[in-house]
Protein backbone atom coordinates (compact mmCIF):
# COMPACT_ATOMS: atom_id res chain seq x y z
CA UNK A 1 0.00 0.00 0.00
CA UNK A 2 1.51 3.40 -0.79
CA UNK A 3 2.37 5.73 1.67
CA UNK A 4 0.71 8.57 0.58
CA UNK A 5 -2.82 6.48 1.58
CA UNK A 6 -1.63 7.65 5.12
CA UNK A 7 -1.82 11.68 4.97
CA UNK A 8 -6.01 11.17 3.13
CA UNK A 9 -7.26 11.23 7.47
CA UNK A 10 -5.22 13.99 7.86
CA UNK A 11 -6.32 15.97 5.17
CA UNK A 12 -9.77 15.28 6.27
CA UNK A 13 -9.34 16.14 9.79
CA UNK A 14 -7.14 19.07 9.30
CA UNK A 15 -9.32 20.63 6.63
CA UNK A 16 -12.06 18.71 6.07
CA UNK A 17 -13.66 18.49 10.02
CA UNK A 18 -12.11 21.82 10.83
CA UNK A 19 -14.46 23.66 8.22
CA UNK A 20 -16.95 21.48 8.86
CA UNK A 21 -17.06 22.67 12.56
CA UNK A 22 -16.33 26.67 11.55
CA UNK A 23 -15.19 27.81 8.44
CA UNK A 24 -13.51 30.54 10.33
CA UNK A 25 -11.01 28.55 12.11
CA UNK A 26 -9.94 27.16 8.74
CA UNK A 27 -8.38 31.03 8.07
CA UNK A 28 -7.33 31.28 11.69
CA UNK A 29 -5.20 27.86 11.32
CA UNK A 30 -3.48 29.08 8.25
CA UNK A 31 -2.60 32.47 9.46
CA UNK A 32 1.32 32.90 10.30
CA UNK A 33 2.43 35.34 12.75
CA UNK A 34 4.49 38.38 11.92
CA UNK A 35 8.25 36.57 11.74
CA UNK A 36 11.26 38.34 12.82
CA UNK A 37 14.08 38.41 10.93
CA UNK A 38 15.41 34.86 12.39
CA UNK A 39 12.53 33.23 11.98
CA UNK A 40 12.13 33.35 8.23
CA UNK A 41 14.47 31.00 7.16
CA UNK A 42 12.52 28.88 9.38
CA UNK A 43 9.82 29.53 8.10
CA UNK A 44 11.32 28.61 4.46
CA UNK A 45 12.45 25.28 5.99
CA UNK A 46 9.07 24.51 8.04
CA UNK A 47 7.02 25.26 3.80
CA UNK A 48 9.77 23.09 2.04
CA UNK A 49 9.92 19.91 4.68
CA UNK A 50 6.38 19.90 4.76
CA UNK A 51 5.88 19.87 0.91
CA UNK A 52 9.02 17.16 1.12
CA UNK A 53 7.14 14.79 3.54
CA UNK A 54 3.42 15.40 1.62
CA UNK A 55 5.62 14.96 -2.15
CA UNK A 56 7.63 12.10 -0.31
CA UNK A 57 4.70 9.93 0.28
CA UNK A 58 3.63 9.07 -2.94
CA UNK A 59 6.94 7.57 -3.69
CA UNK A 60 6.79 4.86 -0.60
CA UNK A 61 5.35 1.97 0.34
CA UNK A 62 3.98 1.04 3.86
CA UNK A 63 6.12 -1.47 5.34
CA UNK A 64 4.13 -4.58 7.66
CA UNK A 65 7.50 -6.16 8.39
CA UNK A 66 8.55 -6.56 11.13
CA UNK A 67 5.73 -7.04 13.01
CA UNK A 68 6.86 -4.79 15.99
CA UNK A 69 8.02 -1.40 14.03
CA UNK A 70 5.00 -1.60 12.23
CA UNK A 71 2.67 -1.88 15.12
CA UNK A 72 4.75 1.10 16.43
CA UNK A 73 4.53 3.14 13.82
CA UNK A 74 0.40 2.31 13.33
CA UNK A 75 0.20 3.53 17.43
CA UNK A 76 2.26 6.25 16.98
CA UNK A 77 0.40 7.05 13.72
CA UNK A 78 -3.03 6.84 15.10
CA UNK A 79 -2.22 8.78 18.08
CA UNK A 80 -1.22 11.69 16.42
CA UNK A 81 -4.49 11.32 14.14
CA UNK A 82 -6.78 10.96 17.06
CA UNK A 83 -4.99 14.24 18.90
CA UNK A 84 -4.80 16.33 15.26
CA UNK A 85 -8.74 15.69 15.72
CA UNK A 86 -9.19 16.71 18.86
CA UNK A 87 -7.31 19.56 18.42
CA UNK A 88 -9.35 20.48 15.36
CA UNK A 89 -12.22 20.34 17.20
CA UNK A 90 -11.12 22.60 20.55
CA UNK A 91 -9.68 24.71 18.28
CA UNK A 92 -13.13 25.46 16.14
CA UNK A 93 -14.89 26.62 19.60
CA UNK A 94 -12.02 29.07 21.15
CA UNK A 95 -12.83 30.93 24.43
CA UNK A 96 -14.78 34.88 24.02
CA UNK A 97 -11.81 35.94 24.08
CA UNK A 98 -10.12 34.15 21.17
CA UNK A 99 -7.55 32.28 23.29
CA UNK A 100 -7.74 28.21 22.91
CA UNK A 101 -8.04 27.11 26.55
CA UNK A 102 -10.57 24.41 26.30
CA UNK A 103 -10.29 20.53 26.12
CA UNK A 104 -6.44 19.70 24.95
CA UNK A 105 -5.20 23.04 25.14
CA UNK A 106 -5.38 22.63 29.05
CA UNK A 107 -2.66 20.66 28.30
CA UNK A 108 -0.75 21.88 25.60
CA UNK A 109 -0.32 25.36 24.18
CA UNK A 110 0.25 24.02 20.43
CA UNK A 111 -1.41 20.39 20.53
CA UNK A 112 -1.96 20.85 17.14
CA UNK A 113 1.96 20.82 16.56
CA UNK A 114 2.43 17.56 18.99
CA UNK A 115 -0.11 16.25 16.72
CA UNK A 116 1.60 16.69 13.68
CA UNK A 117 4.88 15.62 14.81
CA UNK A 118 3.07 12.10 16.31
CA UNK A 119 1.34 11.90 12.81
CA UNK A 120 4.27 12.47 10.29
CA UNK A 121 6.48 10.16 13.13
CA UNK A 122 4.19 7.38 12.68
CA UNK A 123 4.39 7.82 8.86
CA UNK A 124 8.17 7.62 8.75
CA UNK A 125 7.94 4.49 10.99
CA UNK A 126 5.29 2.65 8.74
CA UNK A 127 7.38 3.06 5.36
CA UNK A 128 10.59 3.01 7.55
CA UNK A 129 11.86 5.90 5.62
CA UNK A 130 15.22 7.99 6.89
CA UNK A 131 14.61 10.39 5.11
CA UNK A 132 10.84 10.45 5.65
CA UNK A 133 12.52 10.98 9.59
CA UNK A 134 14.71 13.53 8.32
CA UNK A 135 12.12 15.96 6.97
CA UNK A 136 9.97 15.04 9.85
CA UNK A 137 13.17 16.40 11.80
CA UNK A 138 13.20 19.39 10.22
CA UNK A 139 9.85 20.10 9.94
CA UNK A 140 9.43 19.70 13.61
CA UNK A 141 12.50 21.64 14.26
CA UNK A 142 11.42 24.87 12.50
CA UNK A 143 8.11 24.58 13.29
CA UNK A 144 9.46 25.34 16.88
CA UNK A 145 10.40 28.47 15.49
CA UNK A 146 7.07 29.28 13.96
CA UNK A 147 5.76 28.25 17.40
CA UNK A 148 7.62 31.28 18.94
CA UNK A 149 6.21 33.65 17.01
CA UNK A 150 2.63 32.71 16.88
CA UNK A 151 3.39 32.78 21.31
CA UNK A 152 4.90 36.35 21.03
CA UNK A 153 1.98 37.37 18.44
CA UNK A 154 -0.67 36.33 20.85
CA UNK A 155 1.16 37.88 23.46
CA UNK A 156 0.88 41.39 21.86
CA UNK A 157 -3.32 40.45 20.97
CA UNK A 158 -4.23 38.84 24.39
CA UNK A 159 -2.07 40.68 26.63
CA UNK A 160 -1.95 38.92 30.26
CA UNK A 161 -4.79 36.46 29.84
CA UNK A 162 -2.10 34.70 27.38
CA UNK A 163 0.71 35.35 29.48
CA UNK A 164 -1.12 33.71 32.52
CA UNK A 165 -2.16 31.12 30.20
CA UNK A 166 1.94 30.43 29.10
CA UNK A 167 2.48 30.55 33.01
CA UNK A 168 0.25 27.50 33.68
CA UNK A 169 0.56 25.22 30.15
CA UNK A 170 3.24 23.57 28.89
CA UNK A 171 4.35 24.70 25.49
CA UNK A 172 4.27 21.48 23.74
CA UNK A 173 3.86 18.57 26.46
Amino acid sequence: MTGVLLLLPFFLARFGLMARLDRDAVRRAAHFAPLSAGEKPAYWVYQLSNGAILVYLFFLRIRPAPAWLFALGAAVWLAGLVLLIRSVADFAAPSATGIHTNGVYRLSRNPMYVAYFLFFTGCALLTQSPLLFAFVALFQISAHWIVRAEERWCVQQFGEEYQRYMERVRRYI
